[in-house]
């Protein structure tokens, strides 16, 4: 067989399948090849790869070993402390497909959930055009540029260069990648929307807005057959209607359908309807699509706060940005539901997107398990922040992701606001004023049910023009930060009292204050920490604060998260607990000397970090020395003993901020904290001196995964002593050894000033632990992860993917 049919012969056993209409939809992540840095021509057919990196997406090349090195980071990165160090710059990926002879006559189409950033995408060497934003989901129909029968090549030039960004964003194809194939006439892309405008106990009514496109050269007589399915999986409704759509146009068809005693989607039962929309040609079906939905009422007011279903709640939120820490950008479905999960679990209801449009898994997690979203659009307008951010692409291209964005996420019951940006410069302007109304007026074209907010920074009655464009007032750093200590909301509300308020960004630090607030004020619906998840980037704004220089390379992580990027709660986690839940009691300790060196220059207003403590009685040399101990308790009250003798009991109520503090002469053994109501013991939390770890402990979040390529299961490493207690100061080497059909795709130990590889299958423990992350492949059986560290023995947990 001569090379050219061979390569032929191959590509055709990864063919896209052959299908009739309605469309097909097929996952495009497998398969790519990739090369950092410029290639001239490798938009052509004939451009030779073969020395390229196979790669699978999601793919993000800053969380990856700098070429030569062990390591991402590299203190001279251009991106520096926003960046945390890492590697942009520009990045080549190039995958070859057939699409079968029996497909001629469909269109194709080609769809990518979010590139970093500046993309341009070539099919067979003819320019589709760039799509600058790396946030937002865009799609080509390539009907035209493509081949039936013989091999198709699509080419994305990544350009993530110069400072764009004040937080890590990852480089590359970091989001799912899909190929579409349908009829001429089918559903158009986001093309359906459901909403129910009226909601009773009896029934709902649930509004359905179809789009129909027609691509082919004649009018096309159809019908739209739409049912609606119970979260149980039974036909609960259904409809159909006739219409016409003439050539090359789009029919925009309106339904309404009544569900008789609607389950409503909230926080706690996130009950999700399915919509299945058909489109007809006498008894051919020429398209179908699957839409979830939620039925359920929102509303804010000042008198009654956010509502869900009638009910008043408050928001207890926080911000994120998008990485998934080891993982660096790279939007796995599970990590991004591992962490609504891990939210969930802390108490949080509520998410804040910060500060652009998440993954589409992302929303879809929070829809299935029950989290409130802000989705948010951007960082900046006109006014940049970075040389080279979106300020050089928001007057041509402001529209067409703003669209992308509602269109795209409408139906996520999980959103209740849209935000039009984060701390815009142009905020107390006239023009930003004028553009924040320009975009509030556009998104209503495209949703009018959710209301409309941003946050504001500046706090100041020189934002009121601005705050007077939006439905919702976001106010970041309000209830004591910023260069005051005054109640910003109360003096606010009594100078504009119609206004409704949340705390958008607050810092971990005024945890109780922020709290409290919300609270005390009907009219402050939640509260938005900054941030519900440590991140890459801004590094050390959690501990050496503002402002930031390349000094403190080798920080990396914020470090200012209540759940670090590993997962595992951080003491502000244990704080928030007091505050948001009952019978919580939790213990910490002050080191006798700083975790890490301080910076003396930190400014004033800069409090992101919290209280240097750590869970952690293991402290040789300081035997009968004092050391400070913080207990965080939601209980009447906490007794504090040491080695089983009472050091007294405290009261943990609002008026000591949920907080008992006691010095204690250091003695190795246990201290234990015991929270009780009355008399009654409710919680209790204890630390104990570990002896020399002798064994390596591995705990898998999931025994079972899918075997698709993308499934995951995170695997705690923990070294132990012979009681099973984990050892917060050994910092052993470990290493990995995955056998079986996956592999080992992130490393880490949350560790902020770390350096070491996130790729690499070892790591230094930090704190007593380290992380690994398996990815399946398409193959199913058994995985085995073995951990060894030097006088240890090895220990395995297995995996079964099916």
């Amino acid at each position: 067989m001569k090379p050219a049919a061979l390569l032929f012969a191959l590509l055709l056993s990864s063919v896209v399948q052959a299908q009739n209409p309605p469309s097909k939809t097929t996952l495009f992540d497998a398969g790519w090849r990739f090369h950092r840095g410029g290639a001239q021509g490798a938009e052509k057919a004939g451009f030779n790869d073969a020395t390229w990196k196979p790669v699978d997406l999601p793919h993000d090349w800053s969380i990856e070993d700098l070429p030569g090195t062990a390591s991402p980071f590299n203190p001279d990165a251009i991106s520096q402390a926003n960046g945390g160090f890492t590697t942009g710059g520009t990045g080549w990926y190039r995958k070859t497909f057939v699409l079968p002879a029996t497909q001629k006559g469909q269109r194709i189409q080609l769809q990518f959930d979010g590139v970093y950033m500046n993309a341009e995408v070539w099919v067979n060497g003819q320019s589709m055009g760039p799509h600058p934003y790396g946030y937002t989901s865009f799609w080509y129909d390539v009907t035209d540029k493509v081949k039936f029968g013989s091999p198709n090549l699509v080419a994305v030039e990544v350009k993530n260069e110069g400072q764009n960004s004040r937080w890590y964003s990852g480089s590359g194809i970091y989001r799912h990648v899909w190929l579409t194939v349908q009829g001429p006439v089918h559903i158009a892309q986001w093309g359906t929307f459901l909403s129910a405008p009226q909601i009773t106990a009896a029934s709902a009514q649930v509004q359905a807005e179809t789009e129909v496109v027609n691509q082919s050269s004649q009018a096309a007589q159809f019908t739209l057959l739409t049912r609606l399915r119970s979260p149980q999986g039974q036909e609960v409704a259904r409809t159909e209607t006739k219409q016409t759509v003439t050539a090359g146009a789009t029919a925009t068809v309106q339904q309404t359908l009544a569900v008789q005693t609607p389950e409503r989607w909230s926080v706690d039962k996130p009950a999700l309807y399915t919509a299945v929309t058909e489109v007809y040609q006498g008894k051919q079906l020429l398209d179908q699509a699957e839409t979830r939905f939620g039925i359920r009422t929102i509303s804010f007011d000042t008198q009654n706060g956010f509502r869900l279903n009638g009910q008043t709640m408050k928001l207890k939120g926080g911000c994120f940005h998008h990485d998934n820490g080891p993982l660096g950008s790279k939007a796995y479905d599970r990590a991004e539901e591992r962490k609504i999960e891990l939210l969930k679990a802390s108490g949080y209801n509520a998410i804040r997107c910060s500060h652009n449009p998440p993954s589409p898994a992302l929303l879809a997690a929070c829809d299935r398990l029950g989290m409130l979203v802000i989705d948010e659009a951007f960082d900046q307008w006109r006014e940049p922040k970075n040389p080279y951010d979106y300020n050089l692409y928001f007057d041509k291209w402001w529209q067409t992701d703003v669209a992308s964005m509602v269109r795209r996420d409408r139906n996520h019951p999980s959103i209740i606001l849209w935000s039009l940006g984060n701390e815009i410069p142009e905020r107390s302007k006239p023009e930003g004023a004028k553009t924040a109304r320009q975009l509030a007026d556009f998104i209503r074209t495209l949703d009018t049910s959710r209301p409309i907010t941003a946050a504001v920074n500046g706090l100041a009655p020189d934002k009121d023009p601005f705050f007077a464009t939006l439905d919702v007032a976001g106010y970041n750093y309000a209830a004591g930060g910023d260069h005051h200590q005054q109640d910003v909301y109360a003096q606010d509300h009594a100078r504009v009292p119609n206004r409704v308020m949340y705390g958008a960004e607050t810092y971990p630090l005024e945890a109780f204050d922020s709290w409290m607030k919300t609270l005390d004020h009907p009219y402050v619906v939640g509260d938005f920490v900054w941030t519900a998840v440590d991140y890459i980037g801004e590094a050390s704004i959690g501990w050496l604060g503002y402002w930031q220089y390349q000094s403190f390379y080798p920080w990396n992580l914020a470090f200012c998260g209540d759940i670090d990027i590993c997962g595992w709660k951080r003491p502000q986690s244990f704080y928030r607990d007091a505050l948001w839940k009952e019978n919580q009691v939790s213990l910490f300790v002050k080191p006798p000397t700083p975790s890490f060196p301080t910076n003396p220059n930190k400014e004033e207003w800069s409090k992101w970090e919290w209280r240097d403590v750590v869970a952690d009685w293991n402290w040789p040399g300081q035997e009968n020395k004092p050391l400070t101990v913080e207990v965080y308790s939601s209980c009447e009250q906490v007794e504090l003993l040491l080695n089983g003798k009472s050091l007294g009991t405290k009261p943990t109520n609002r008026s000591t901020q949920f907080t008992a503090t006691w010095t204690v002469p250091y003695q190795a053994g246990e201290l234990k904290a015991i929270g009780r109501k009355g008399t009654k013991q409710v919680g209790s939390a204890e630390l104990r001196t570990a002896t020399q770890p002798t064994r390596l402990t591995l705990a898998a979040d999931r025994t079972t995964i899918k075997a698709d390529g993308q499934d995951l299961s995170y695997i705690t490493v923990e070294l132990t002593d012979s009681k099973g207690v984990r050892n917060p100061k050994a910092e052993n080497v470990l290493k990995f050894q995955l056998t079986g059909p996956g592999t080992i795709i992130g490393v880490g130990n949350a560790n902020p000033i770390s350096t070491e590889s996130y790729q690499r299958p070892q790591r230094n423990a930090w704190q007593g632990r380290a992380l690994v992350v398996v990815k399946s492949s398409e193959q199913a059986g058994k995985l085995t992860l073995r951990a060894t560290a030097e006088g240890l023995p090895a220990a395995e947990v297995t995996i079964e993917a099916r």
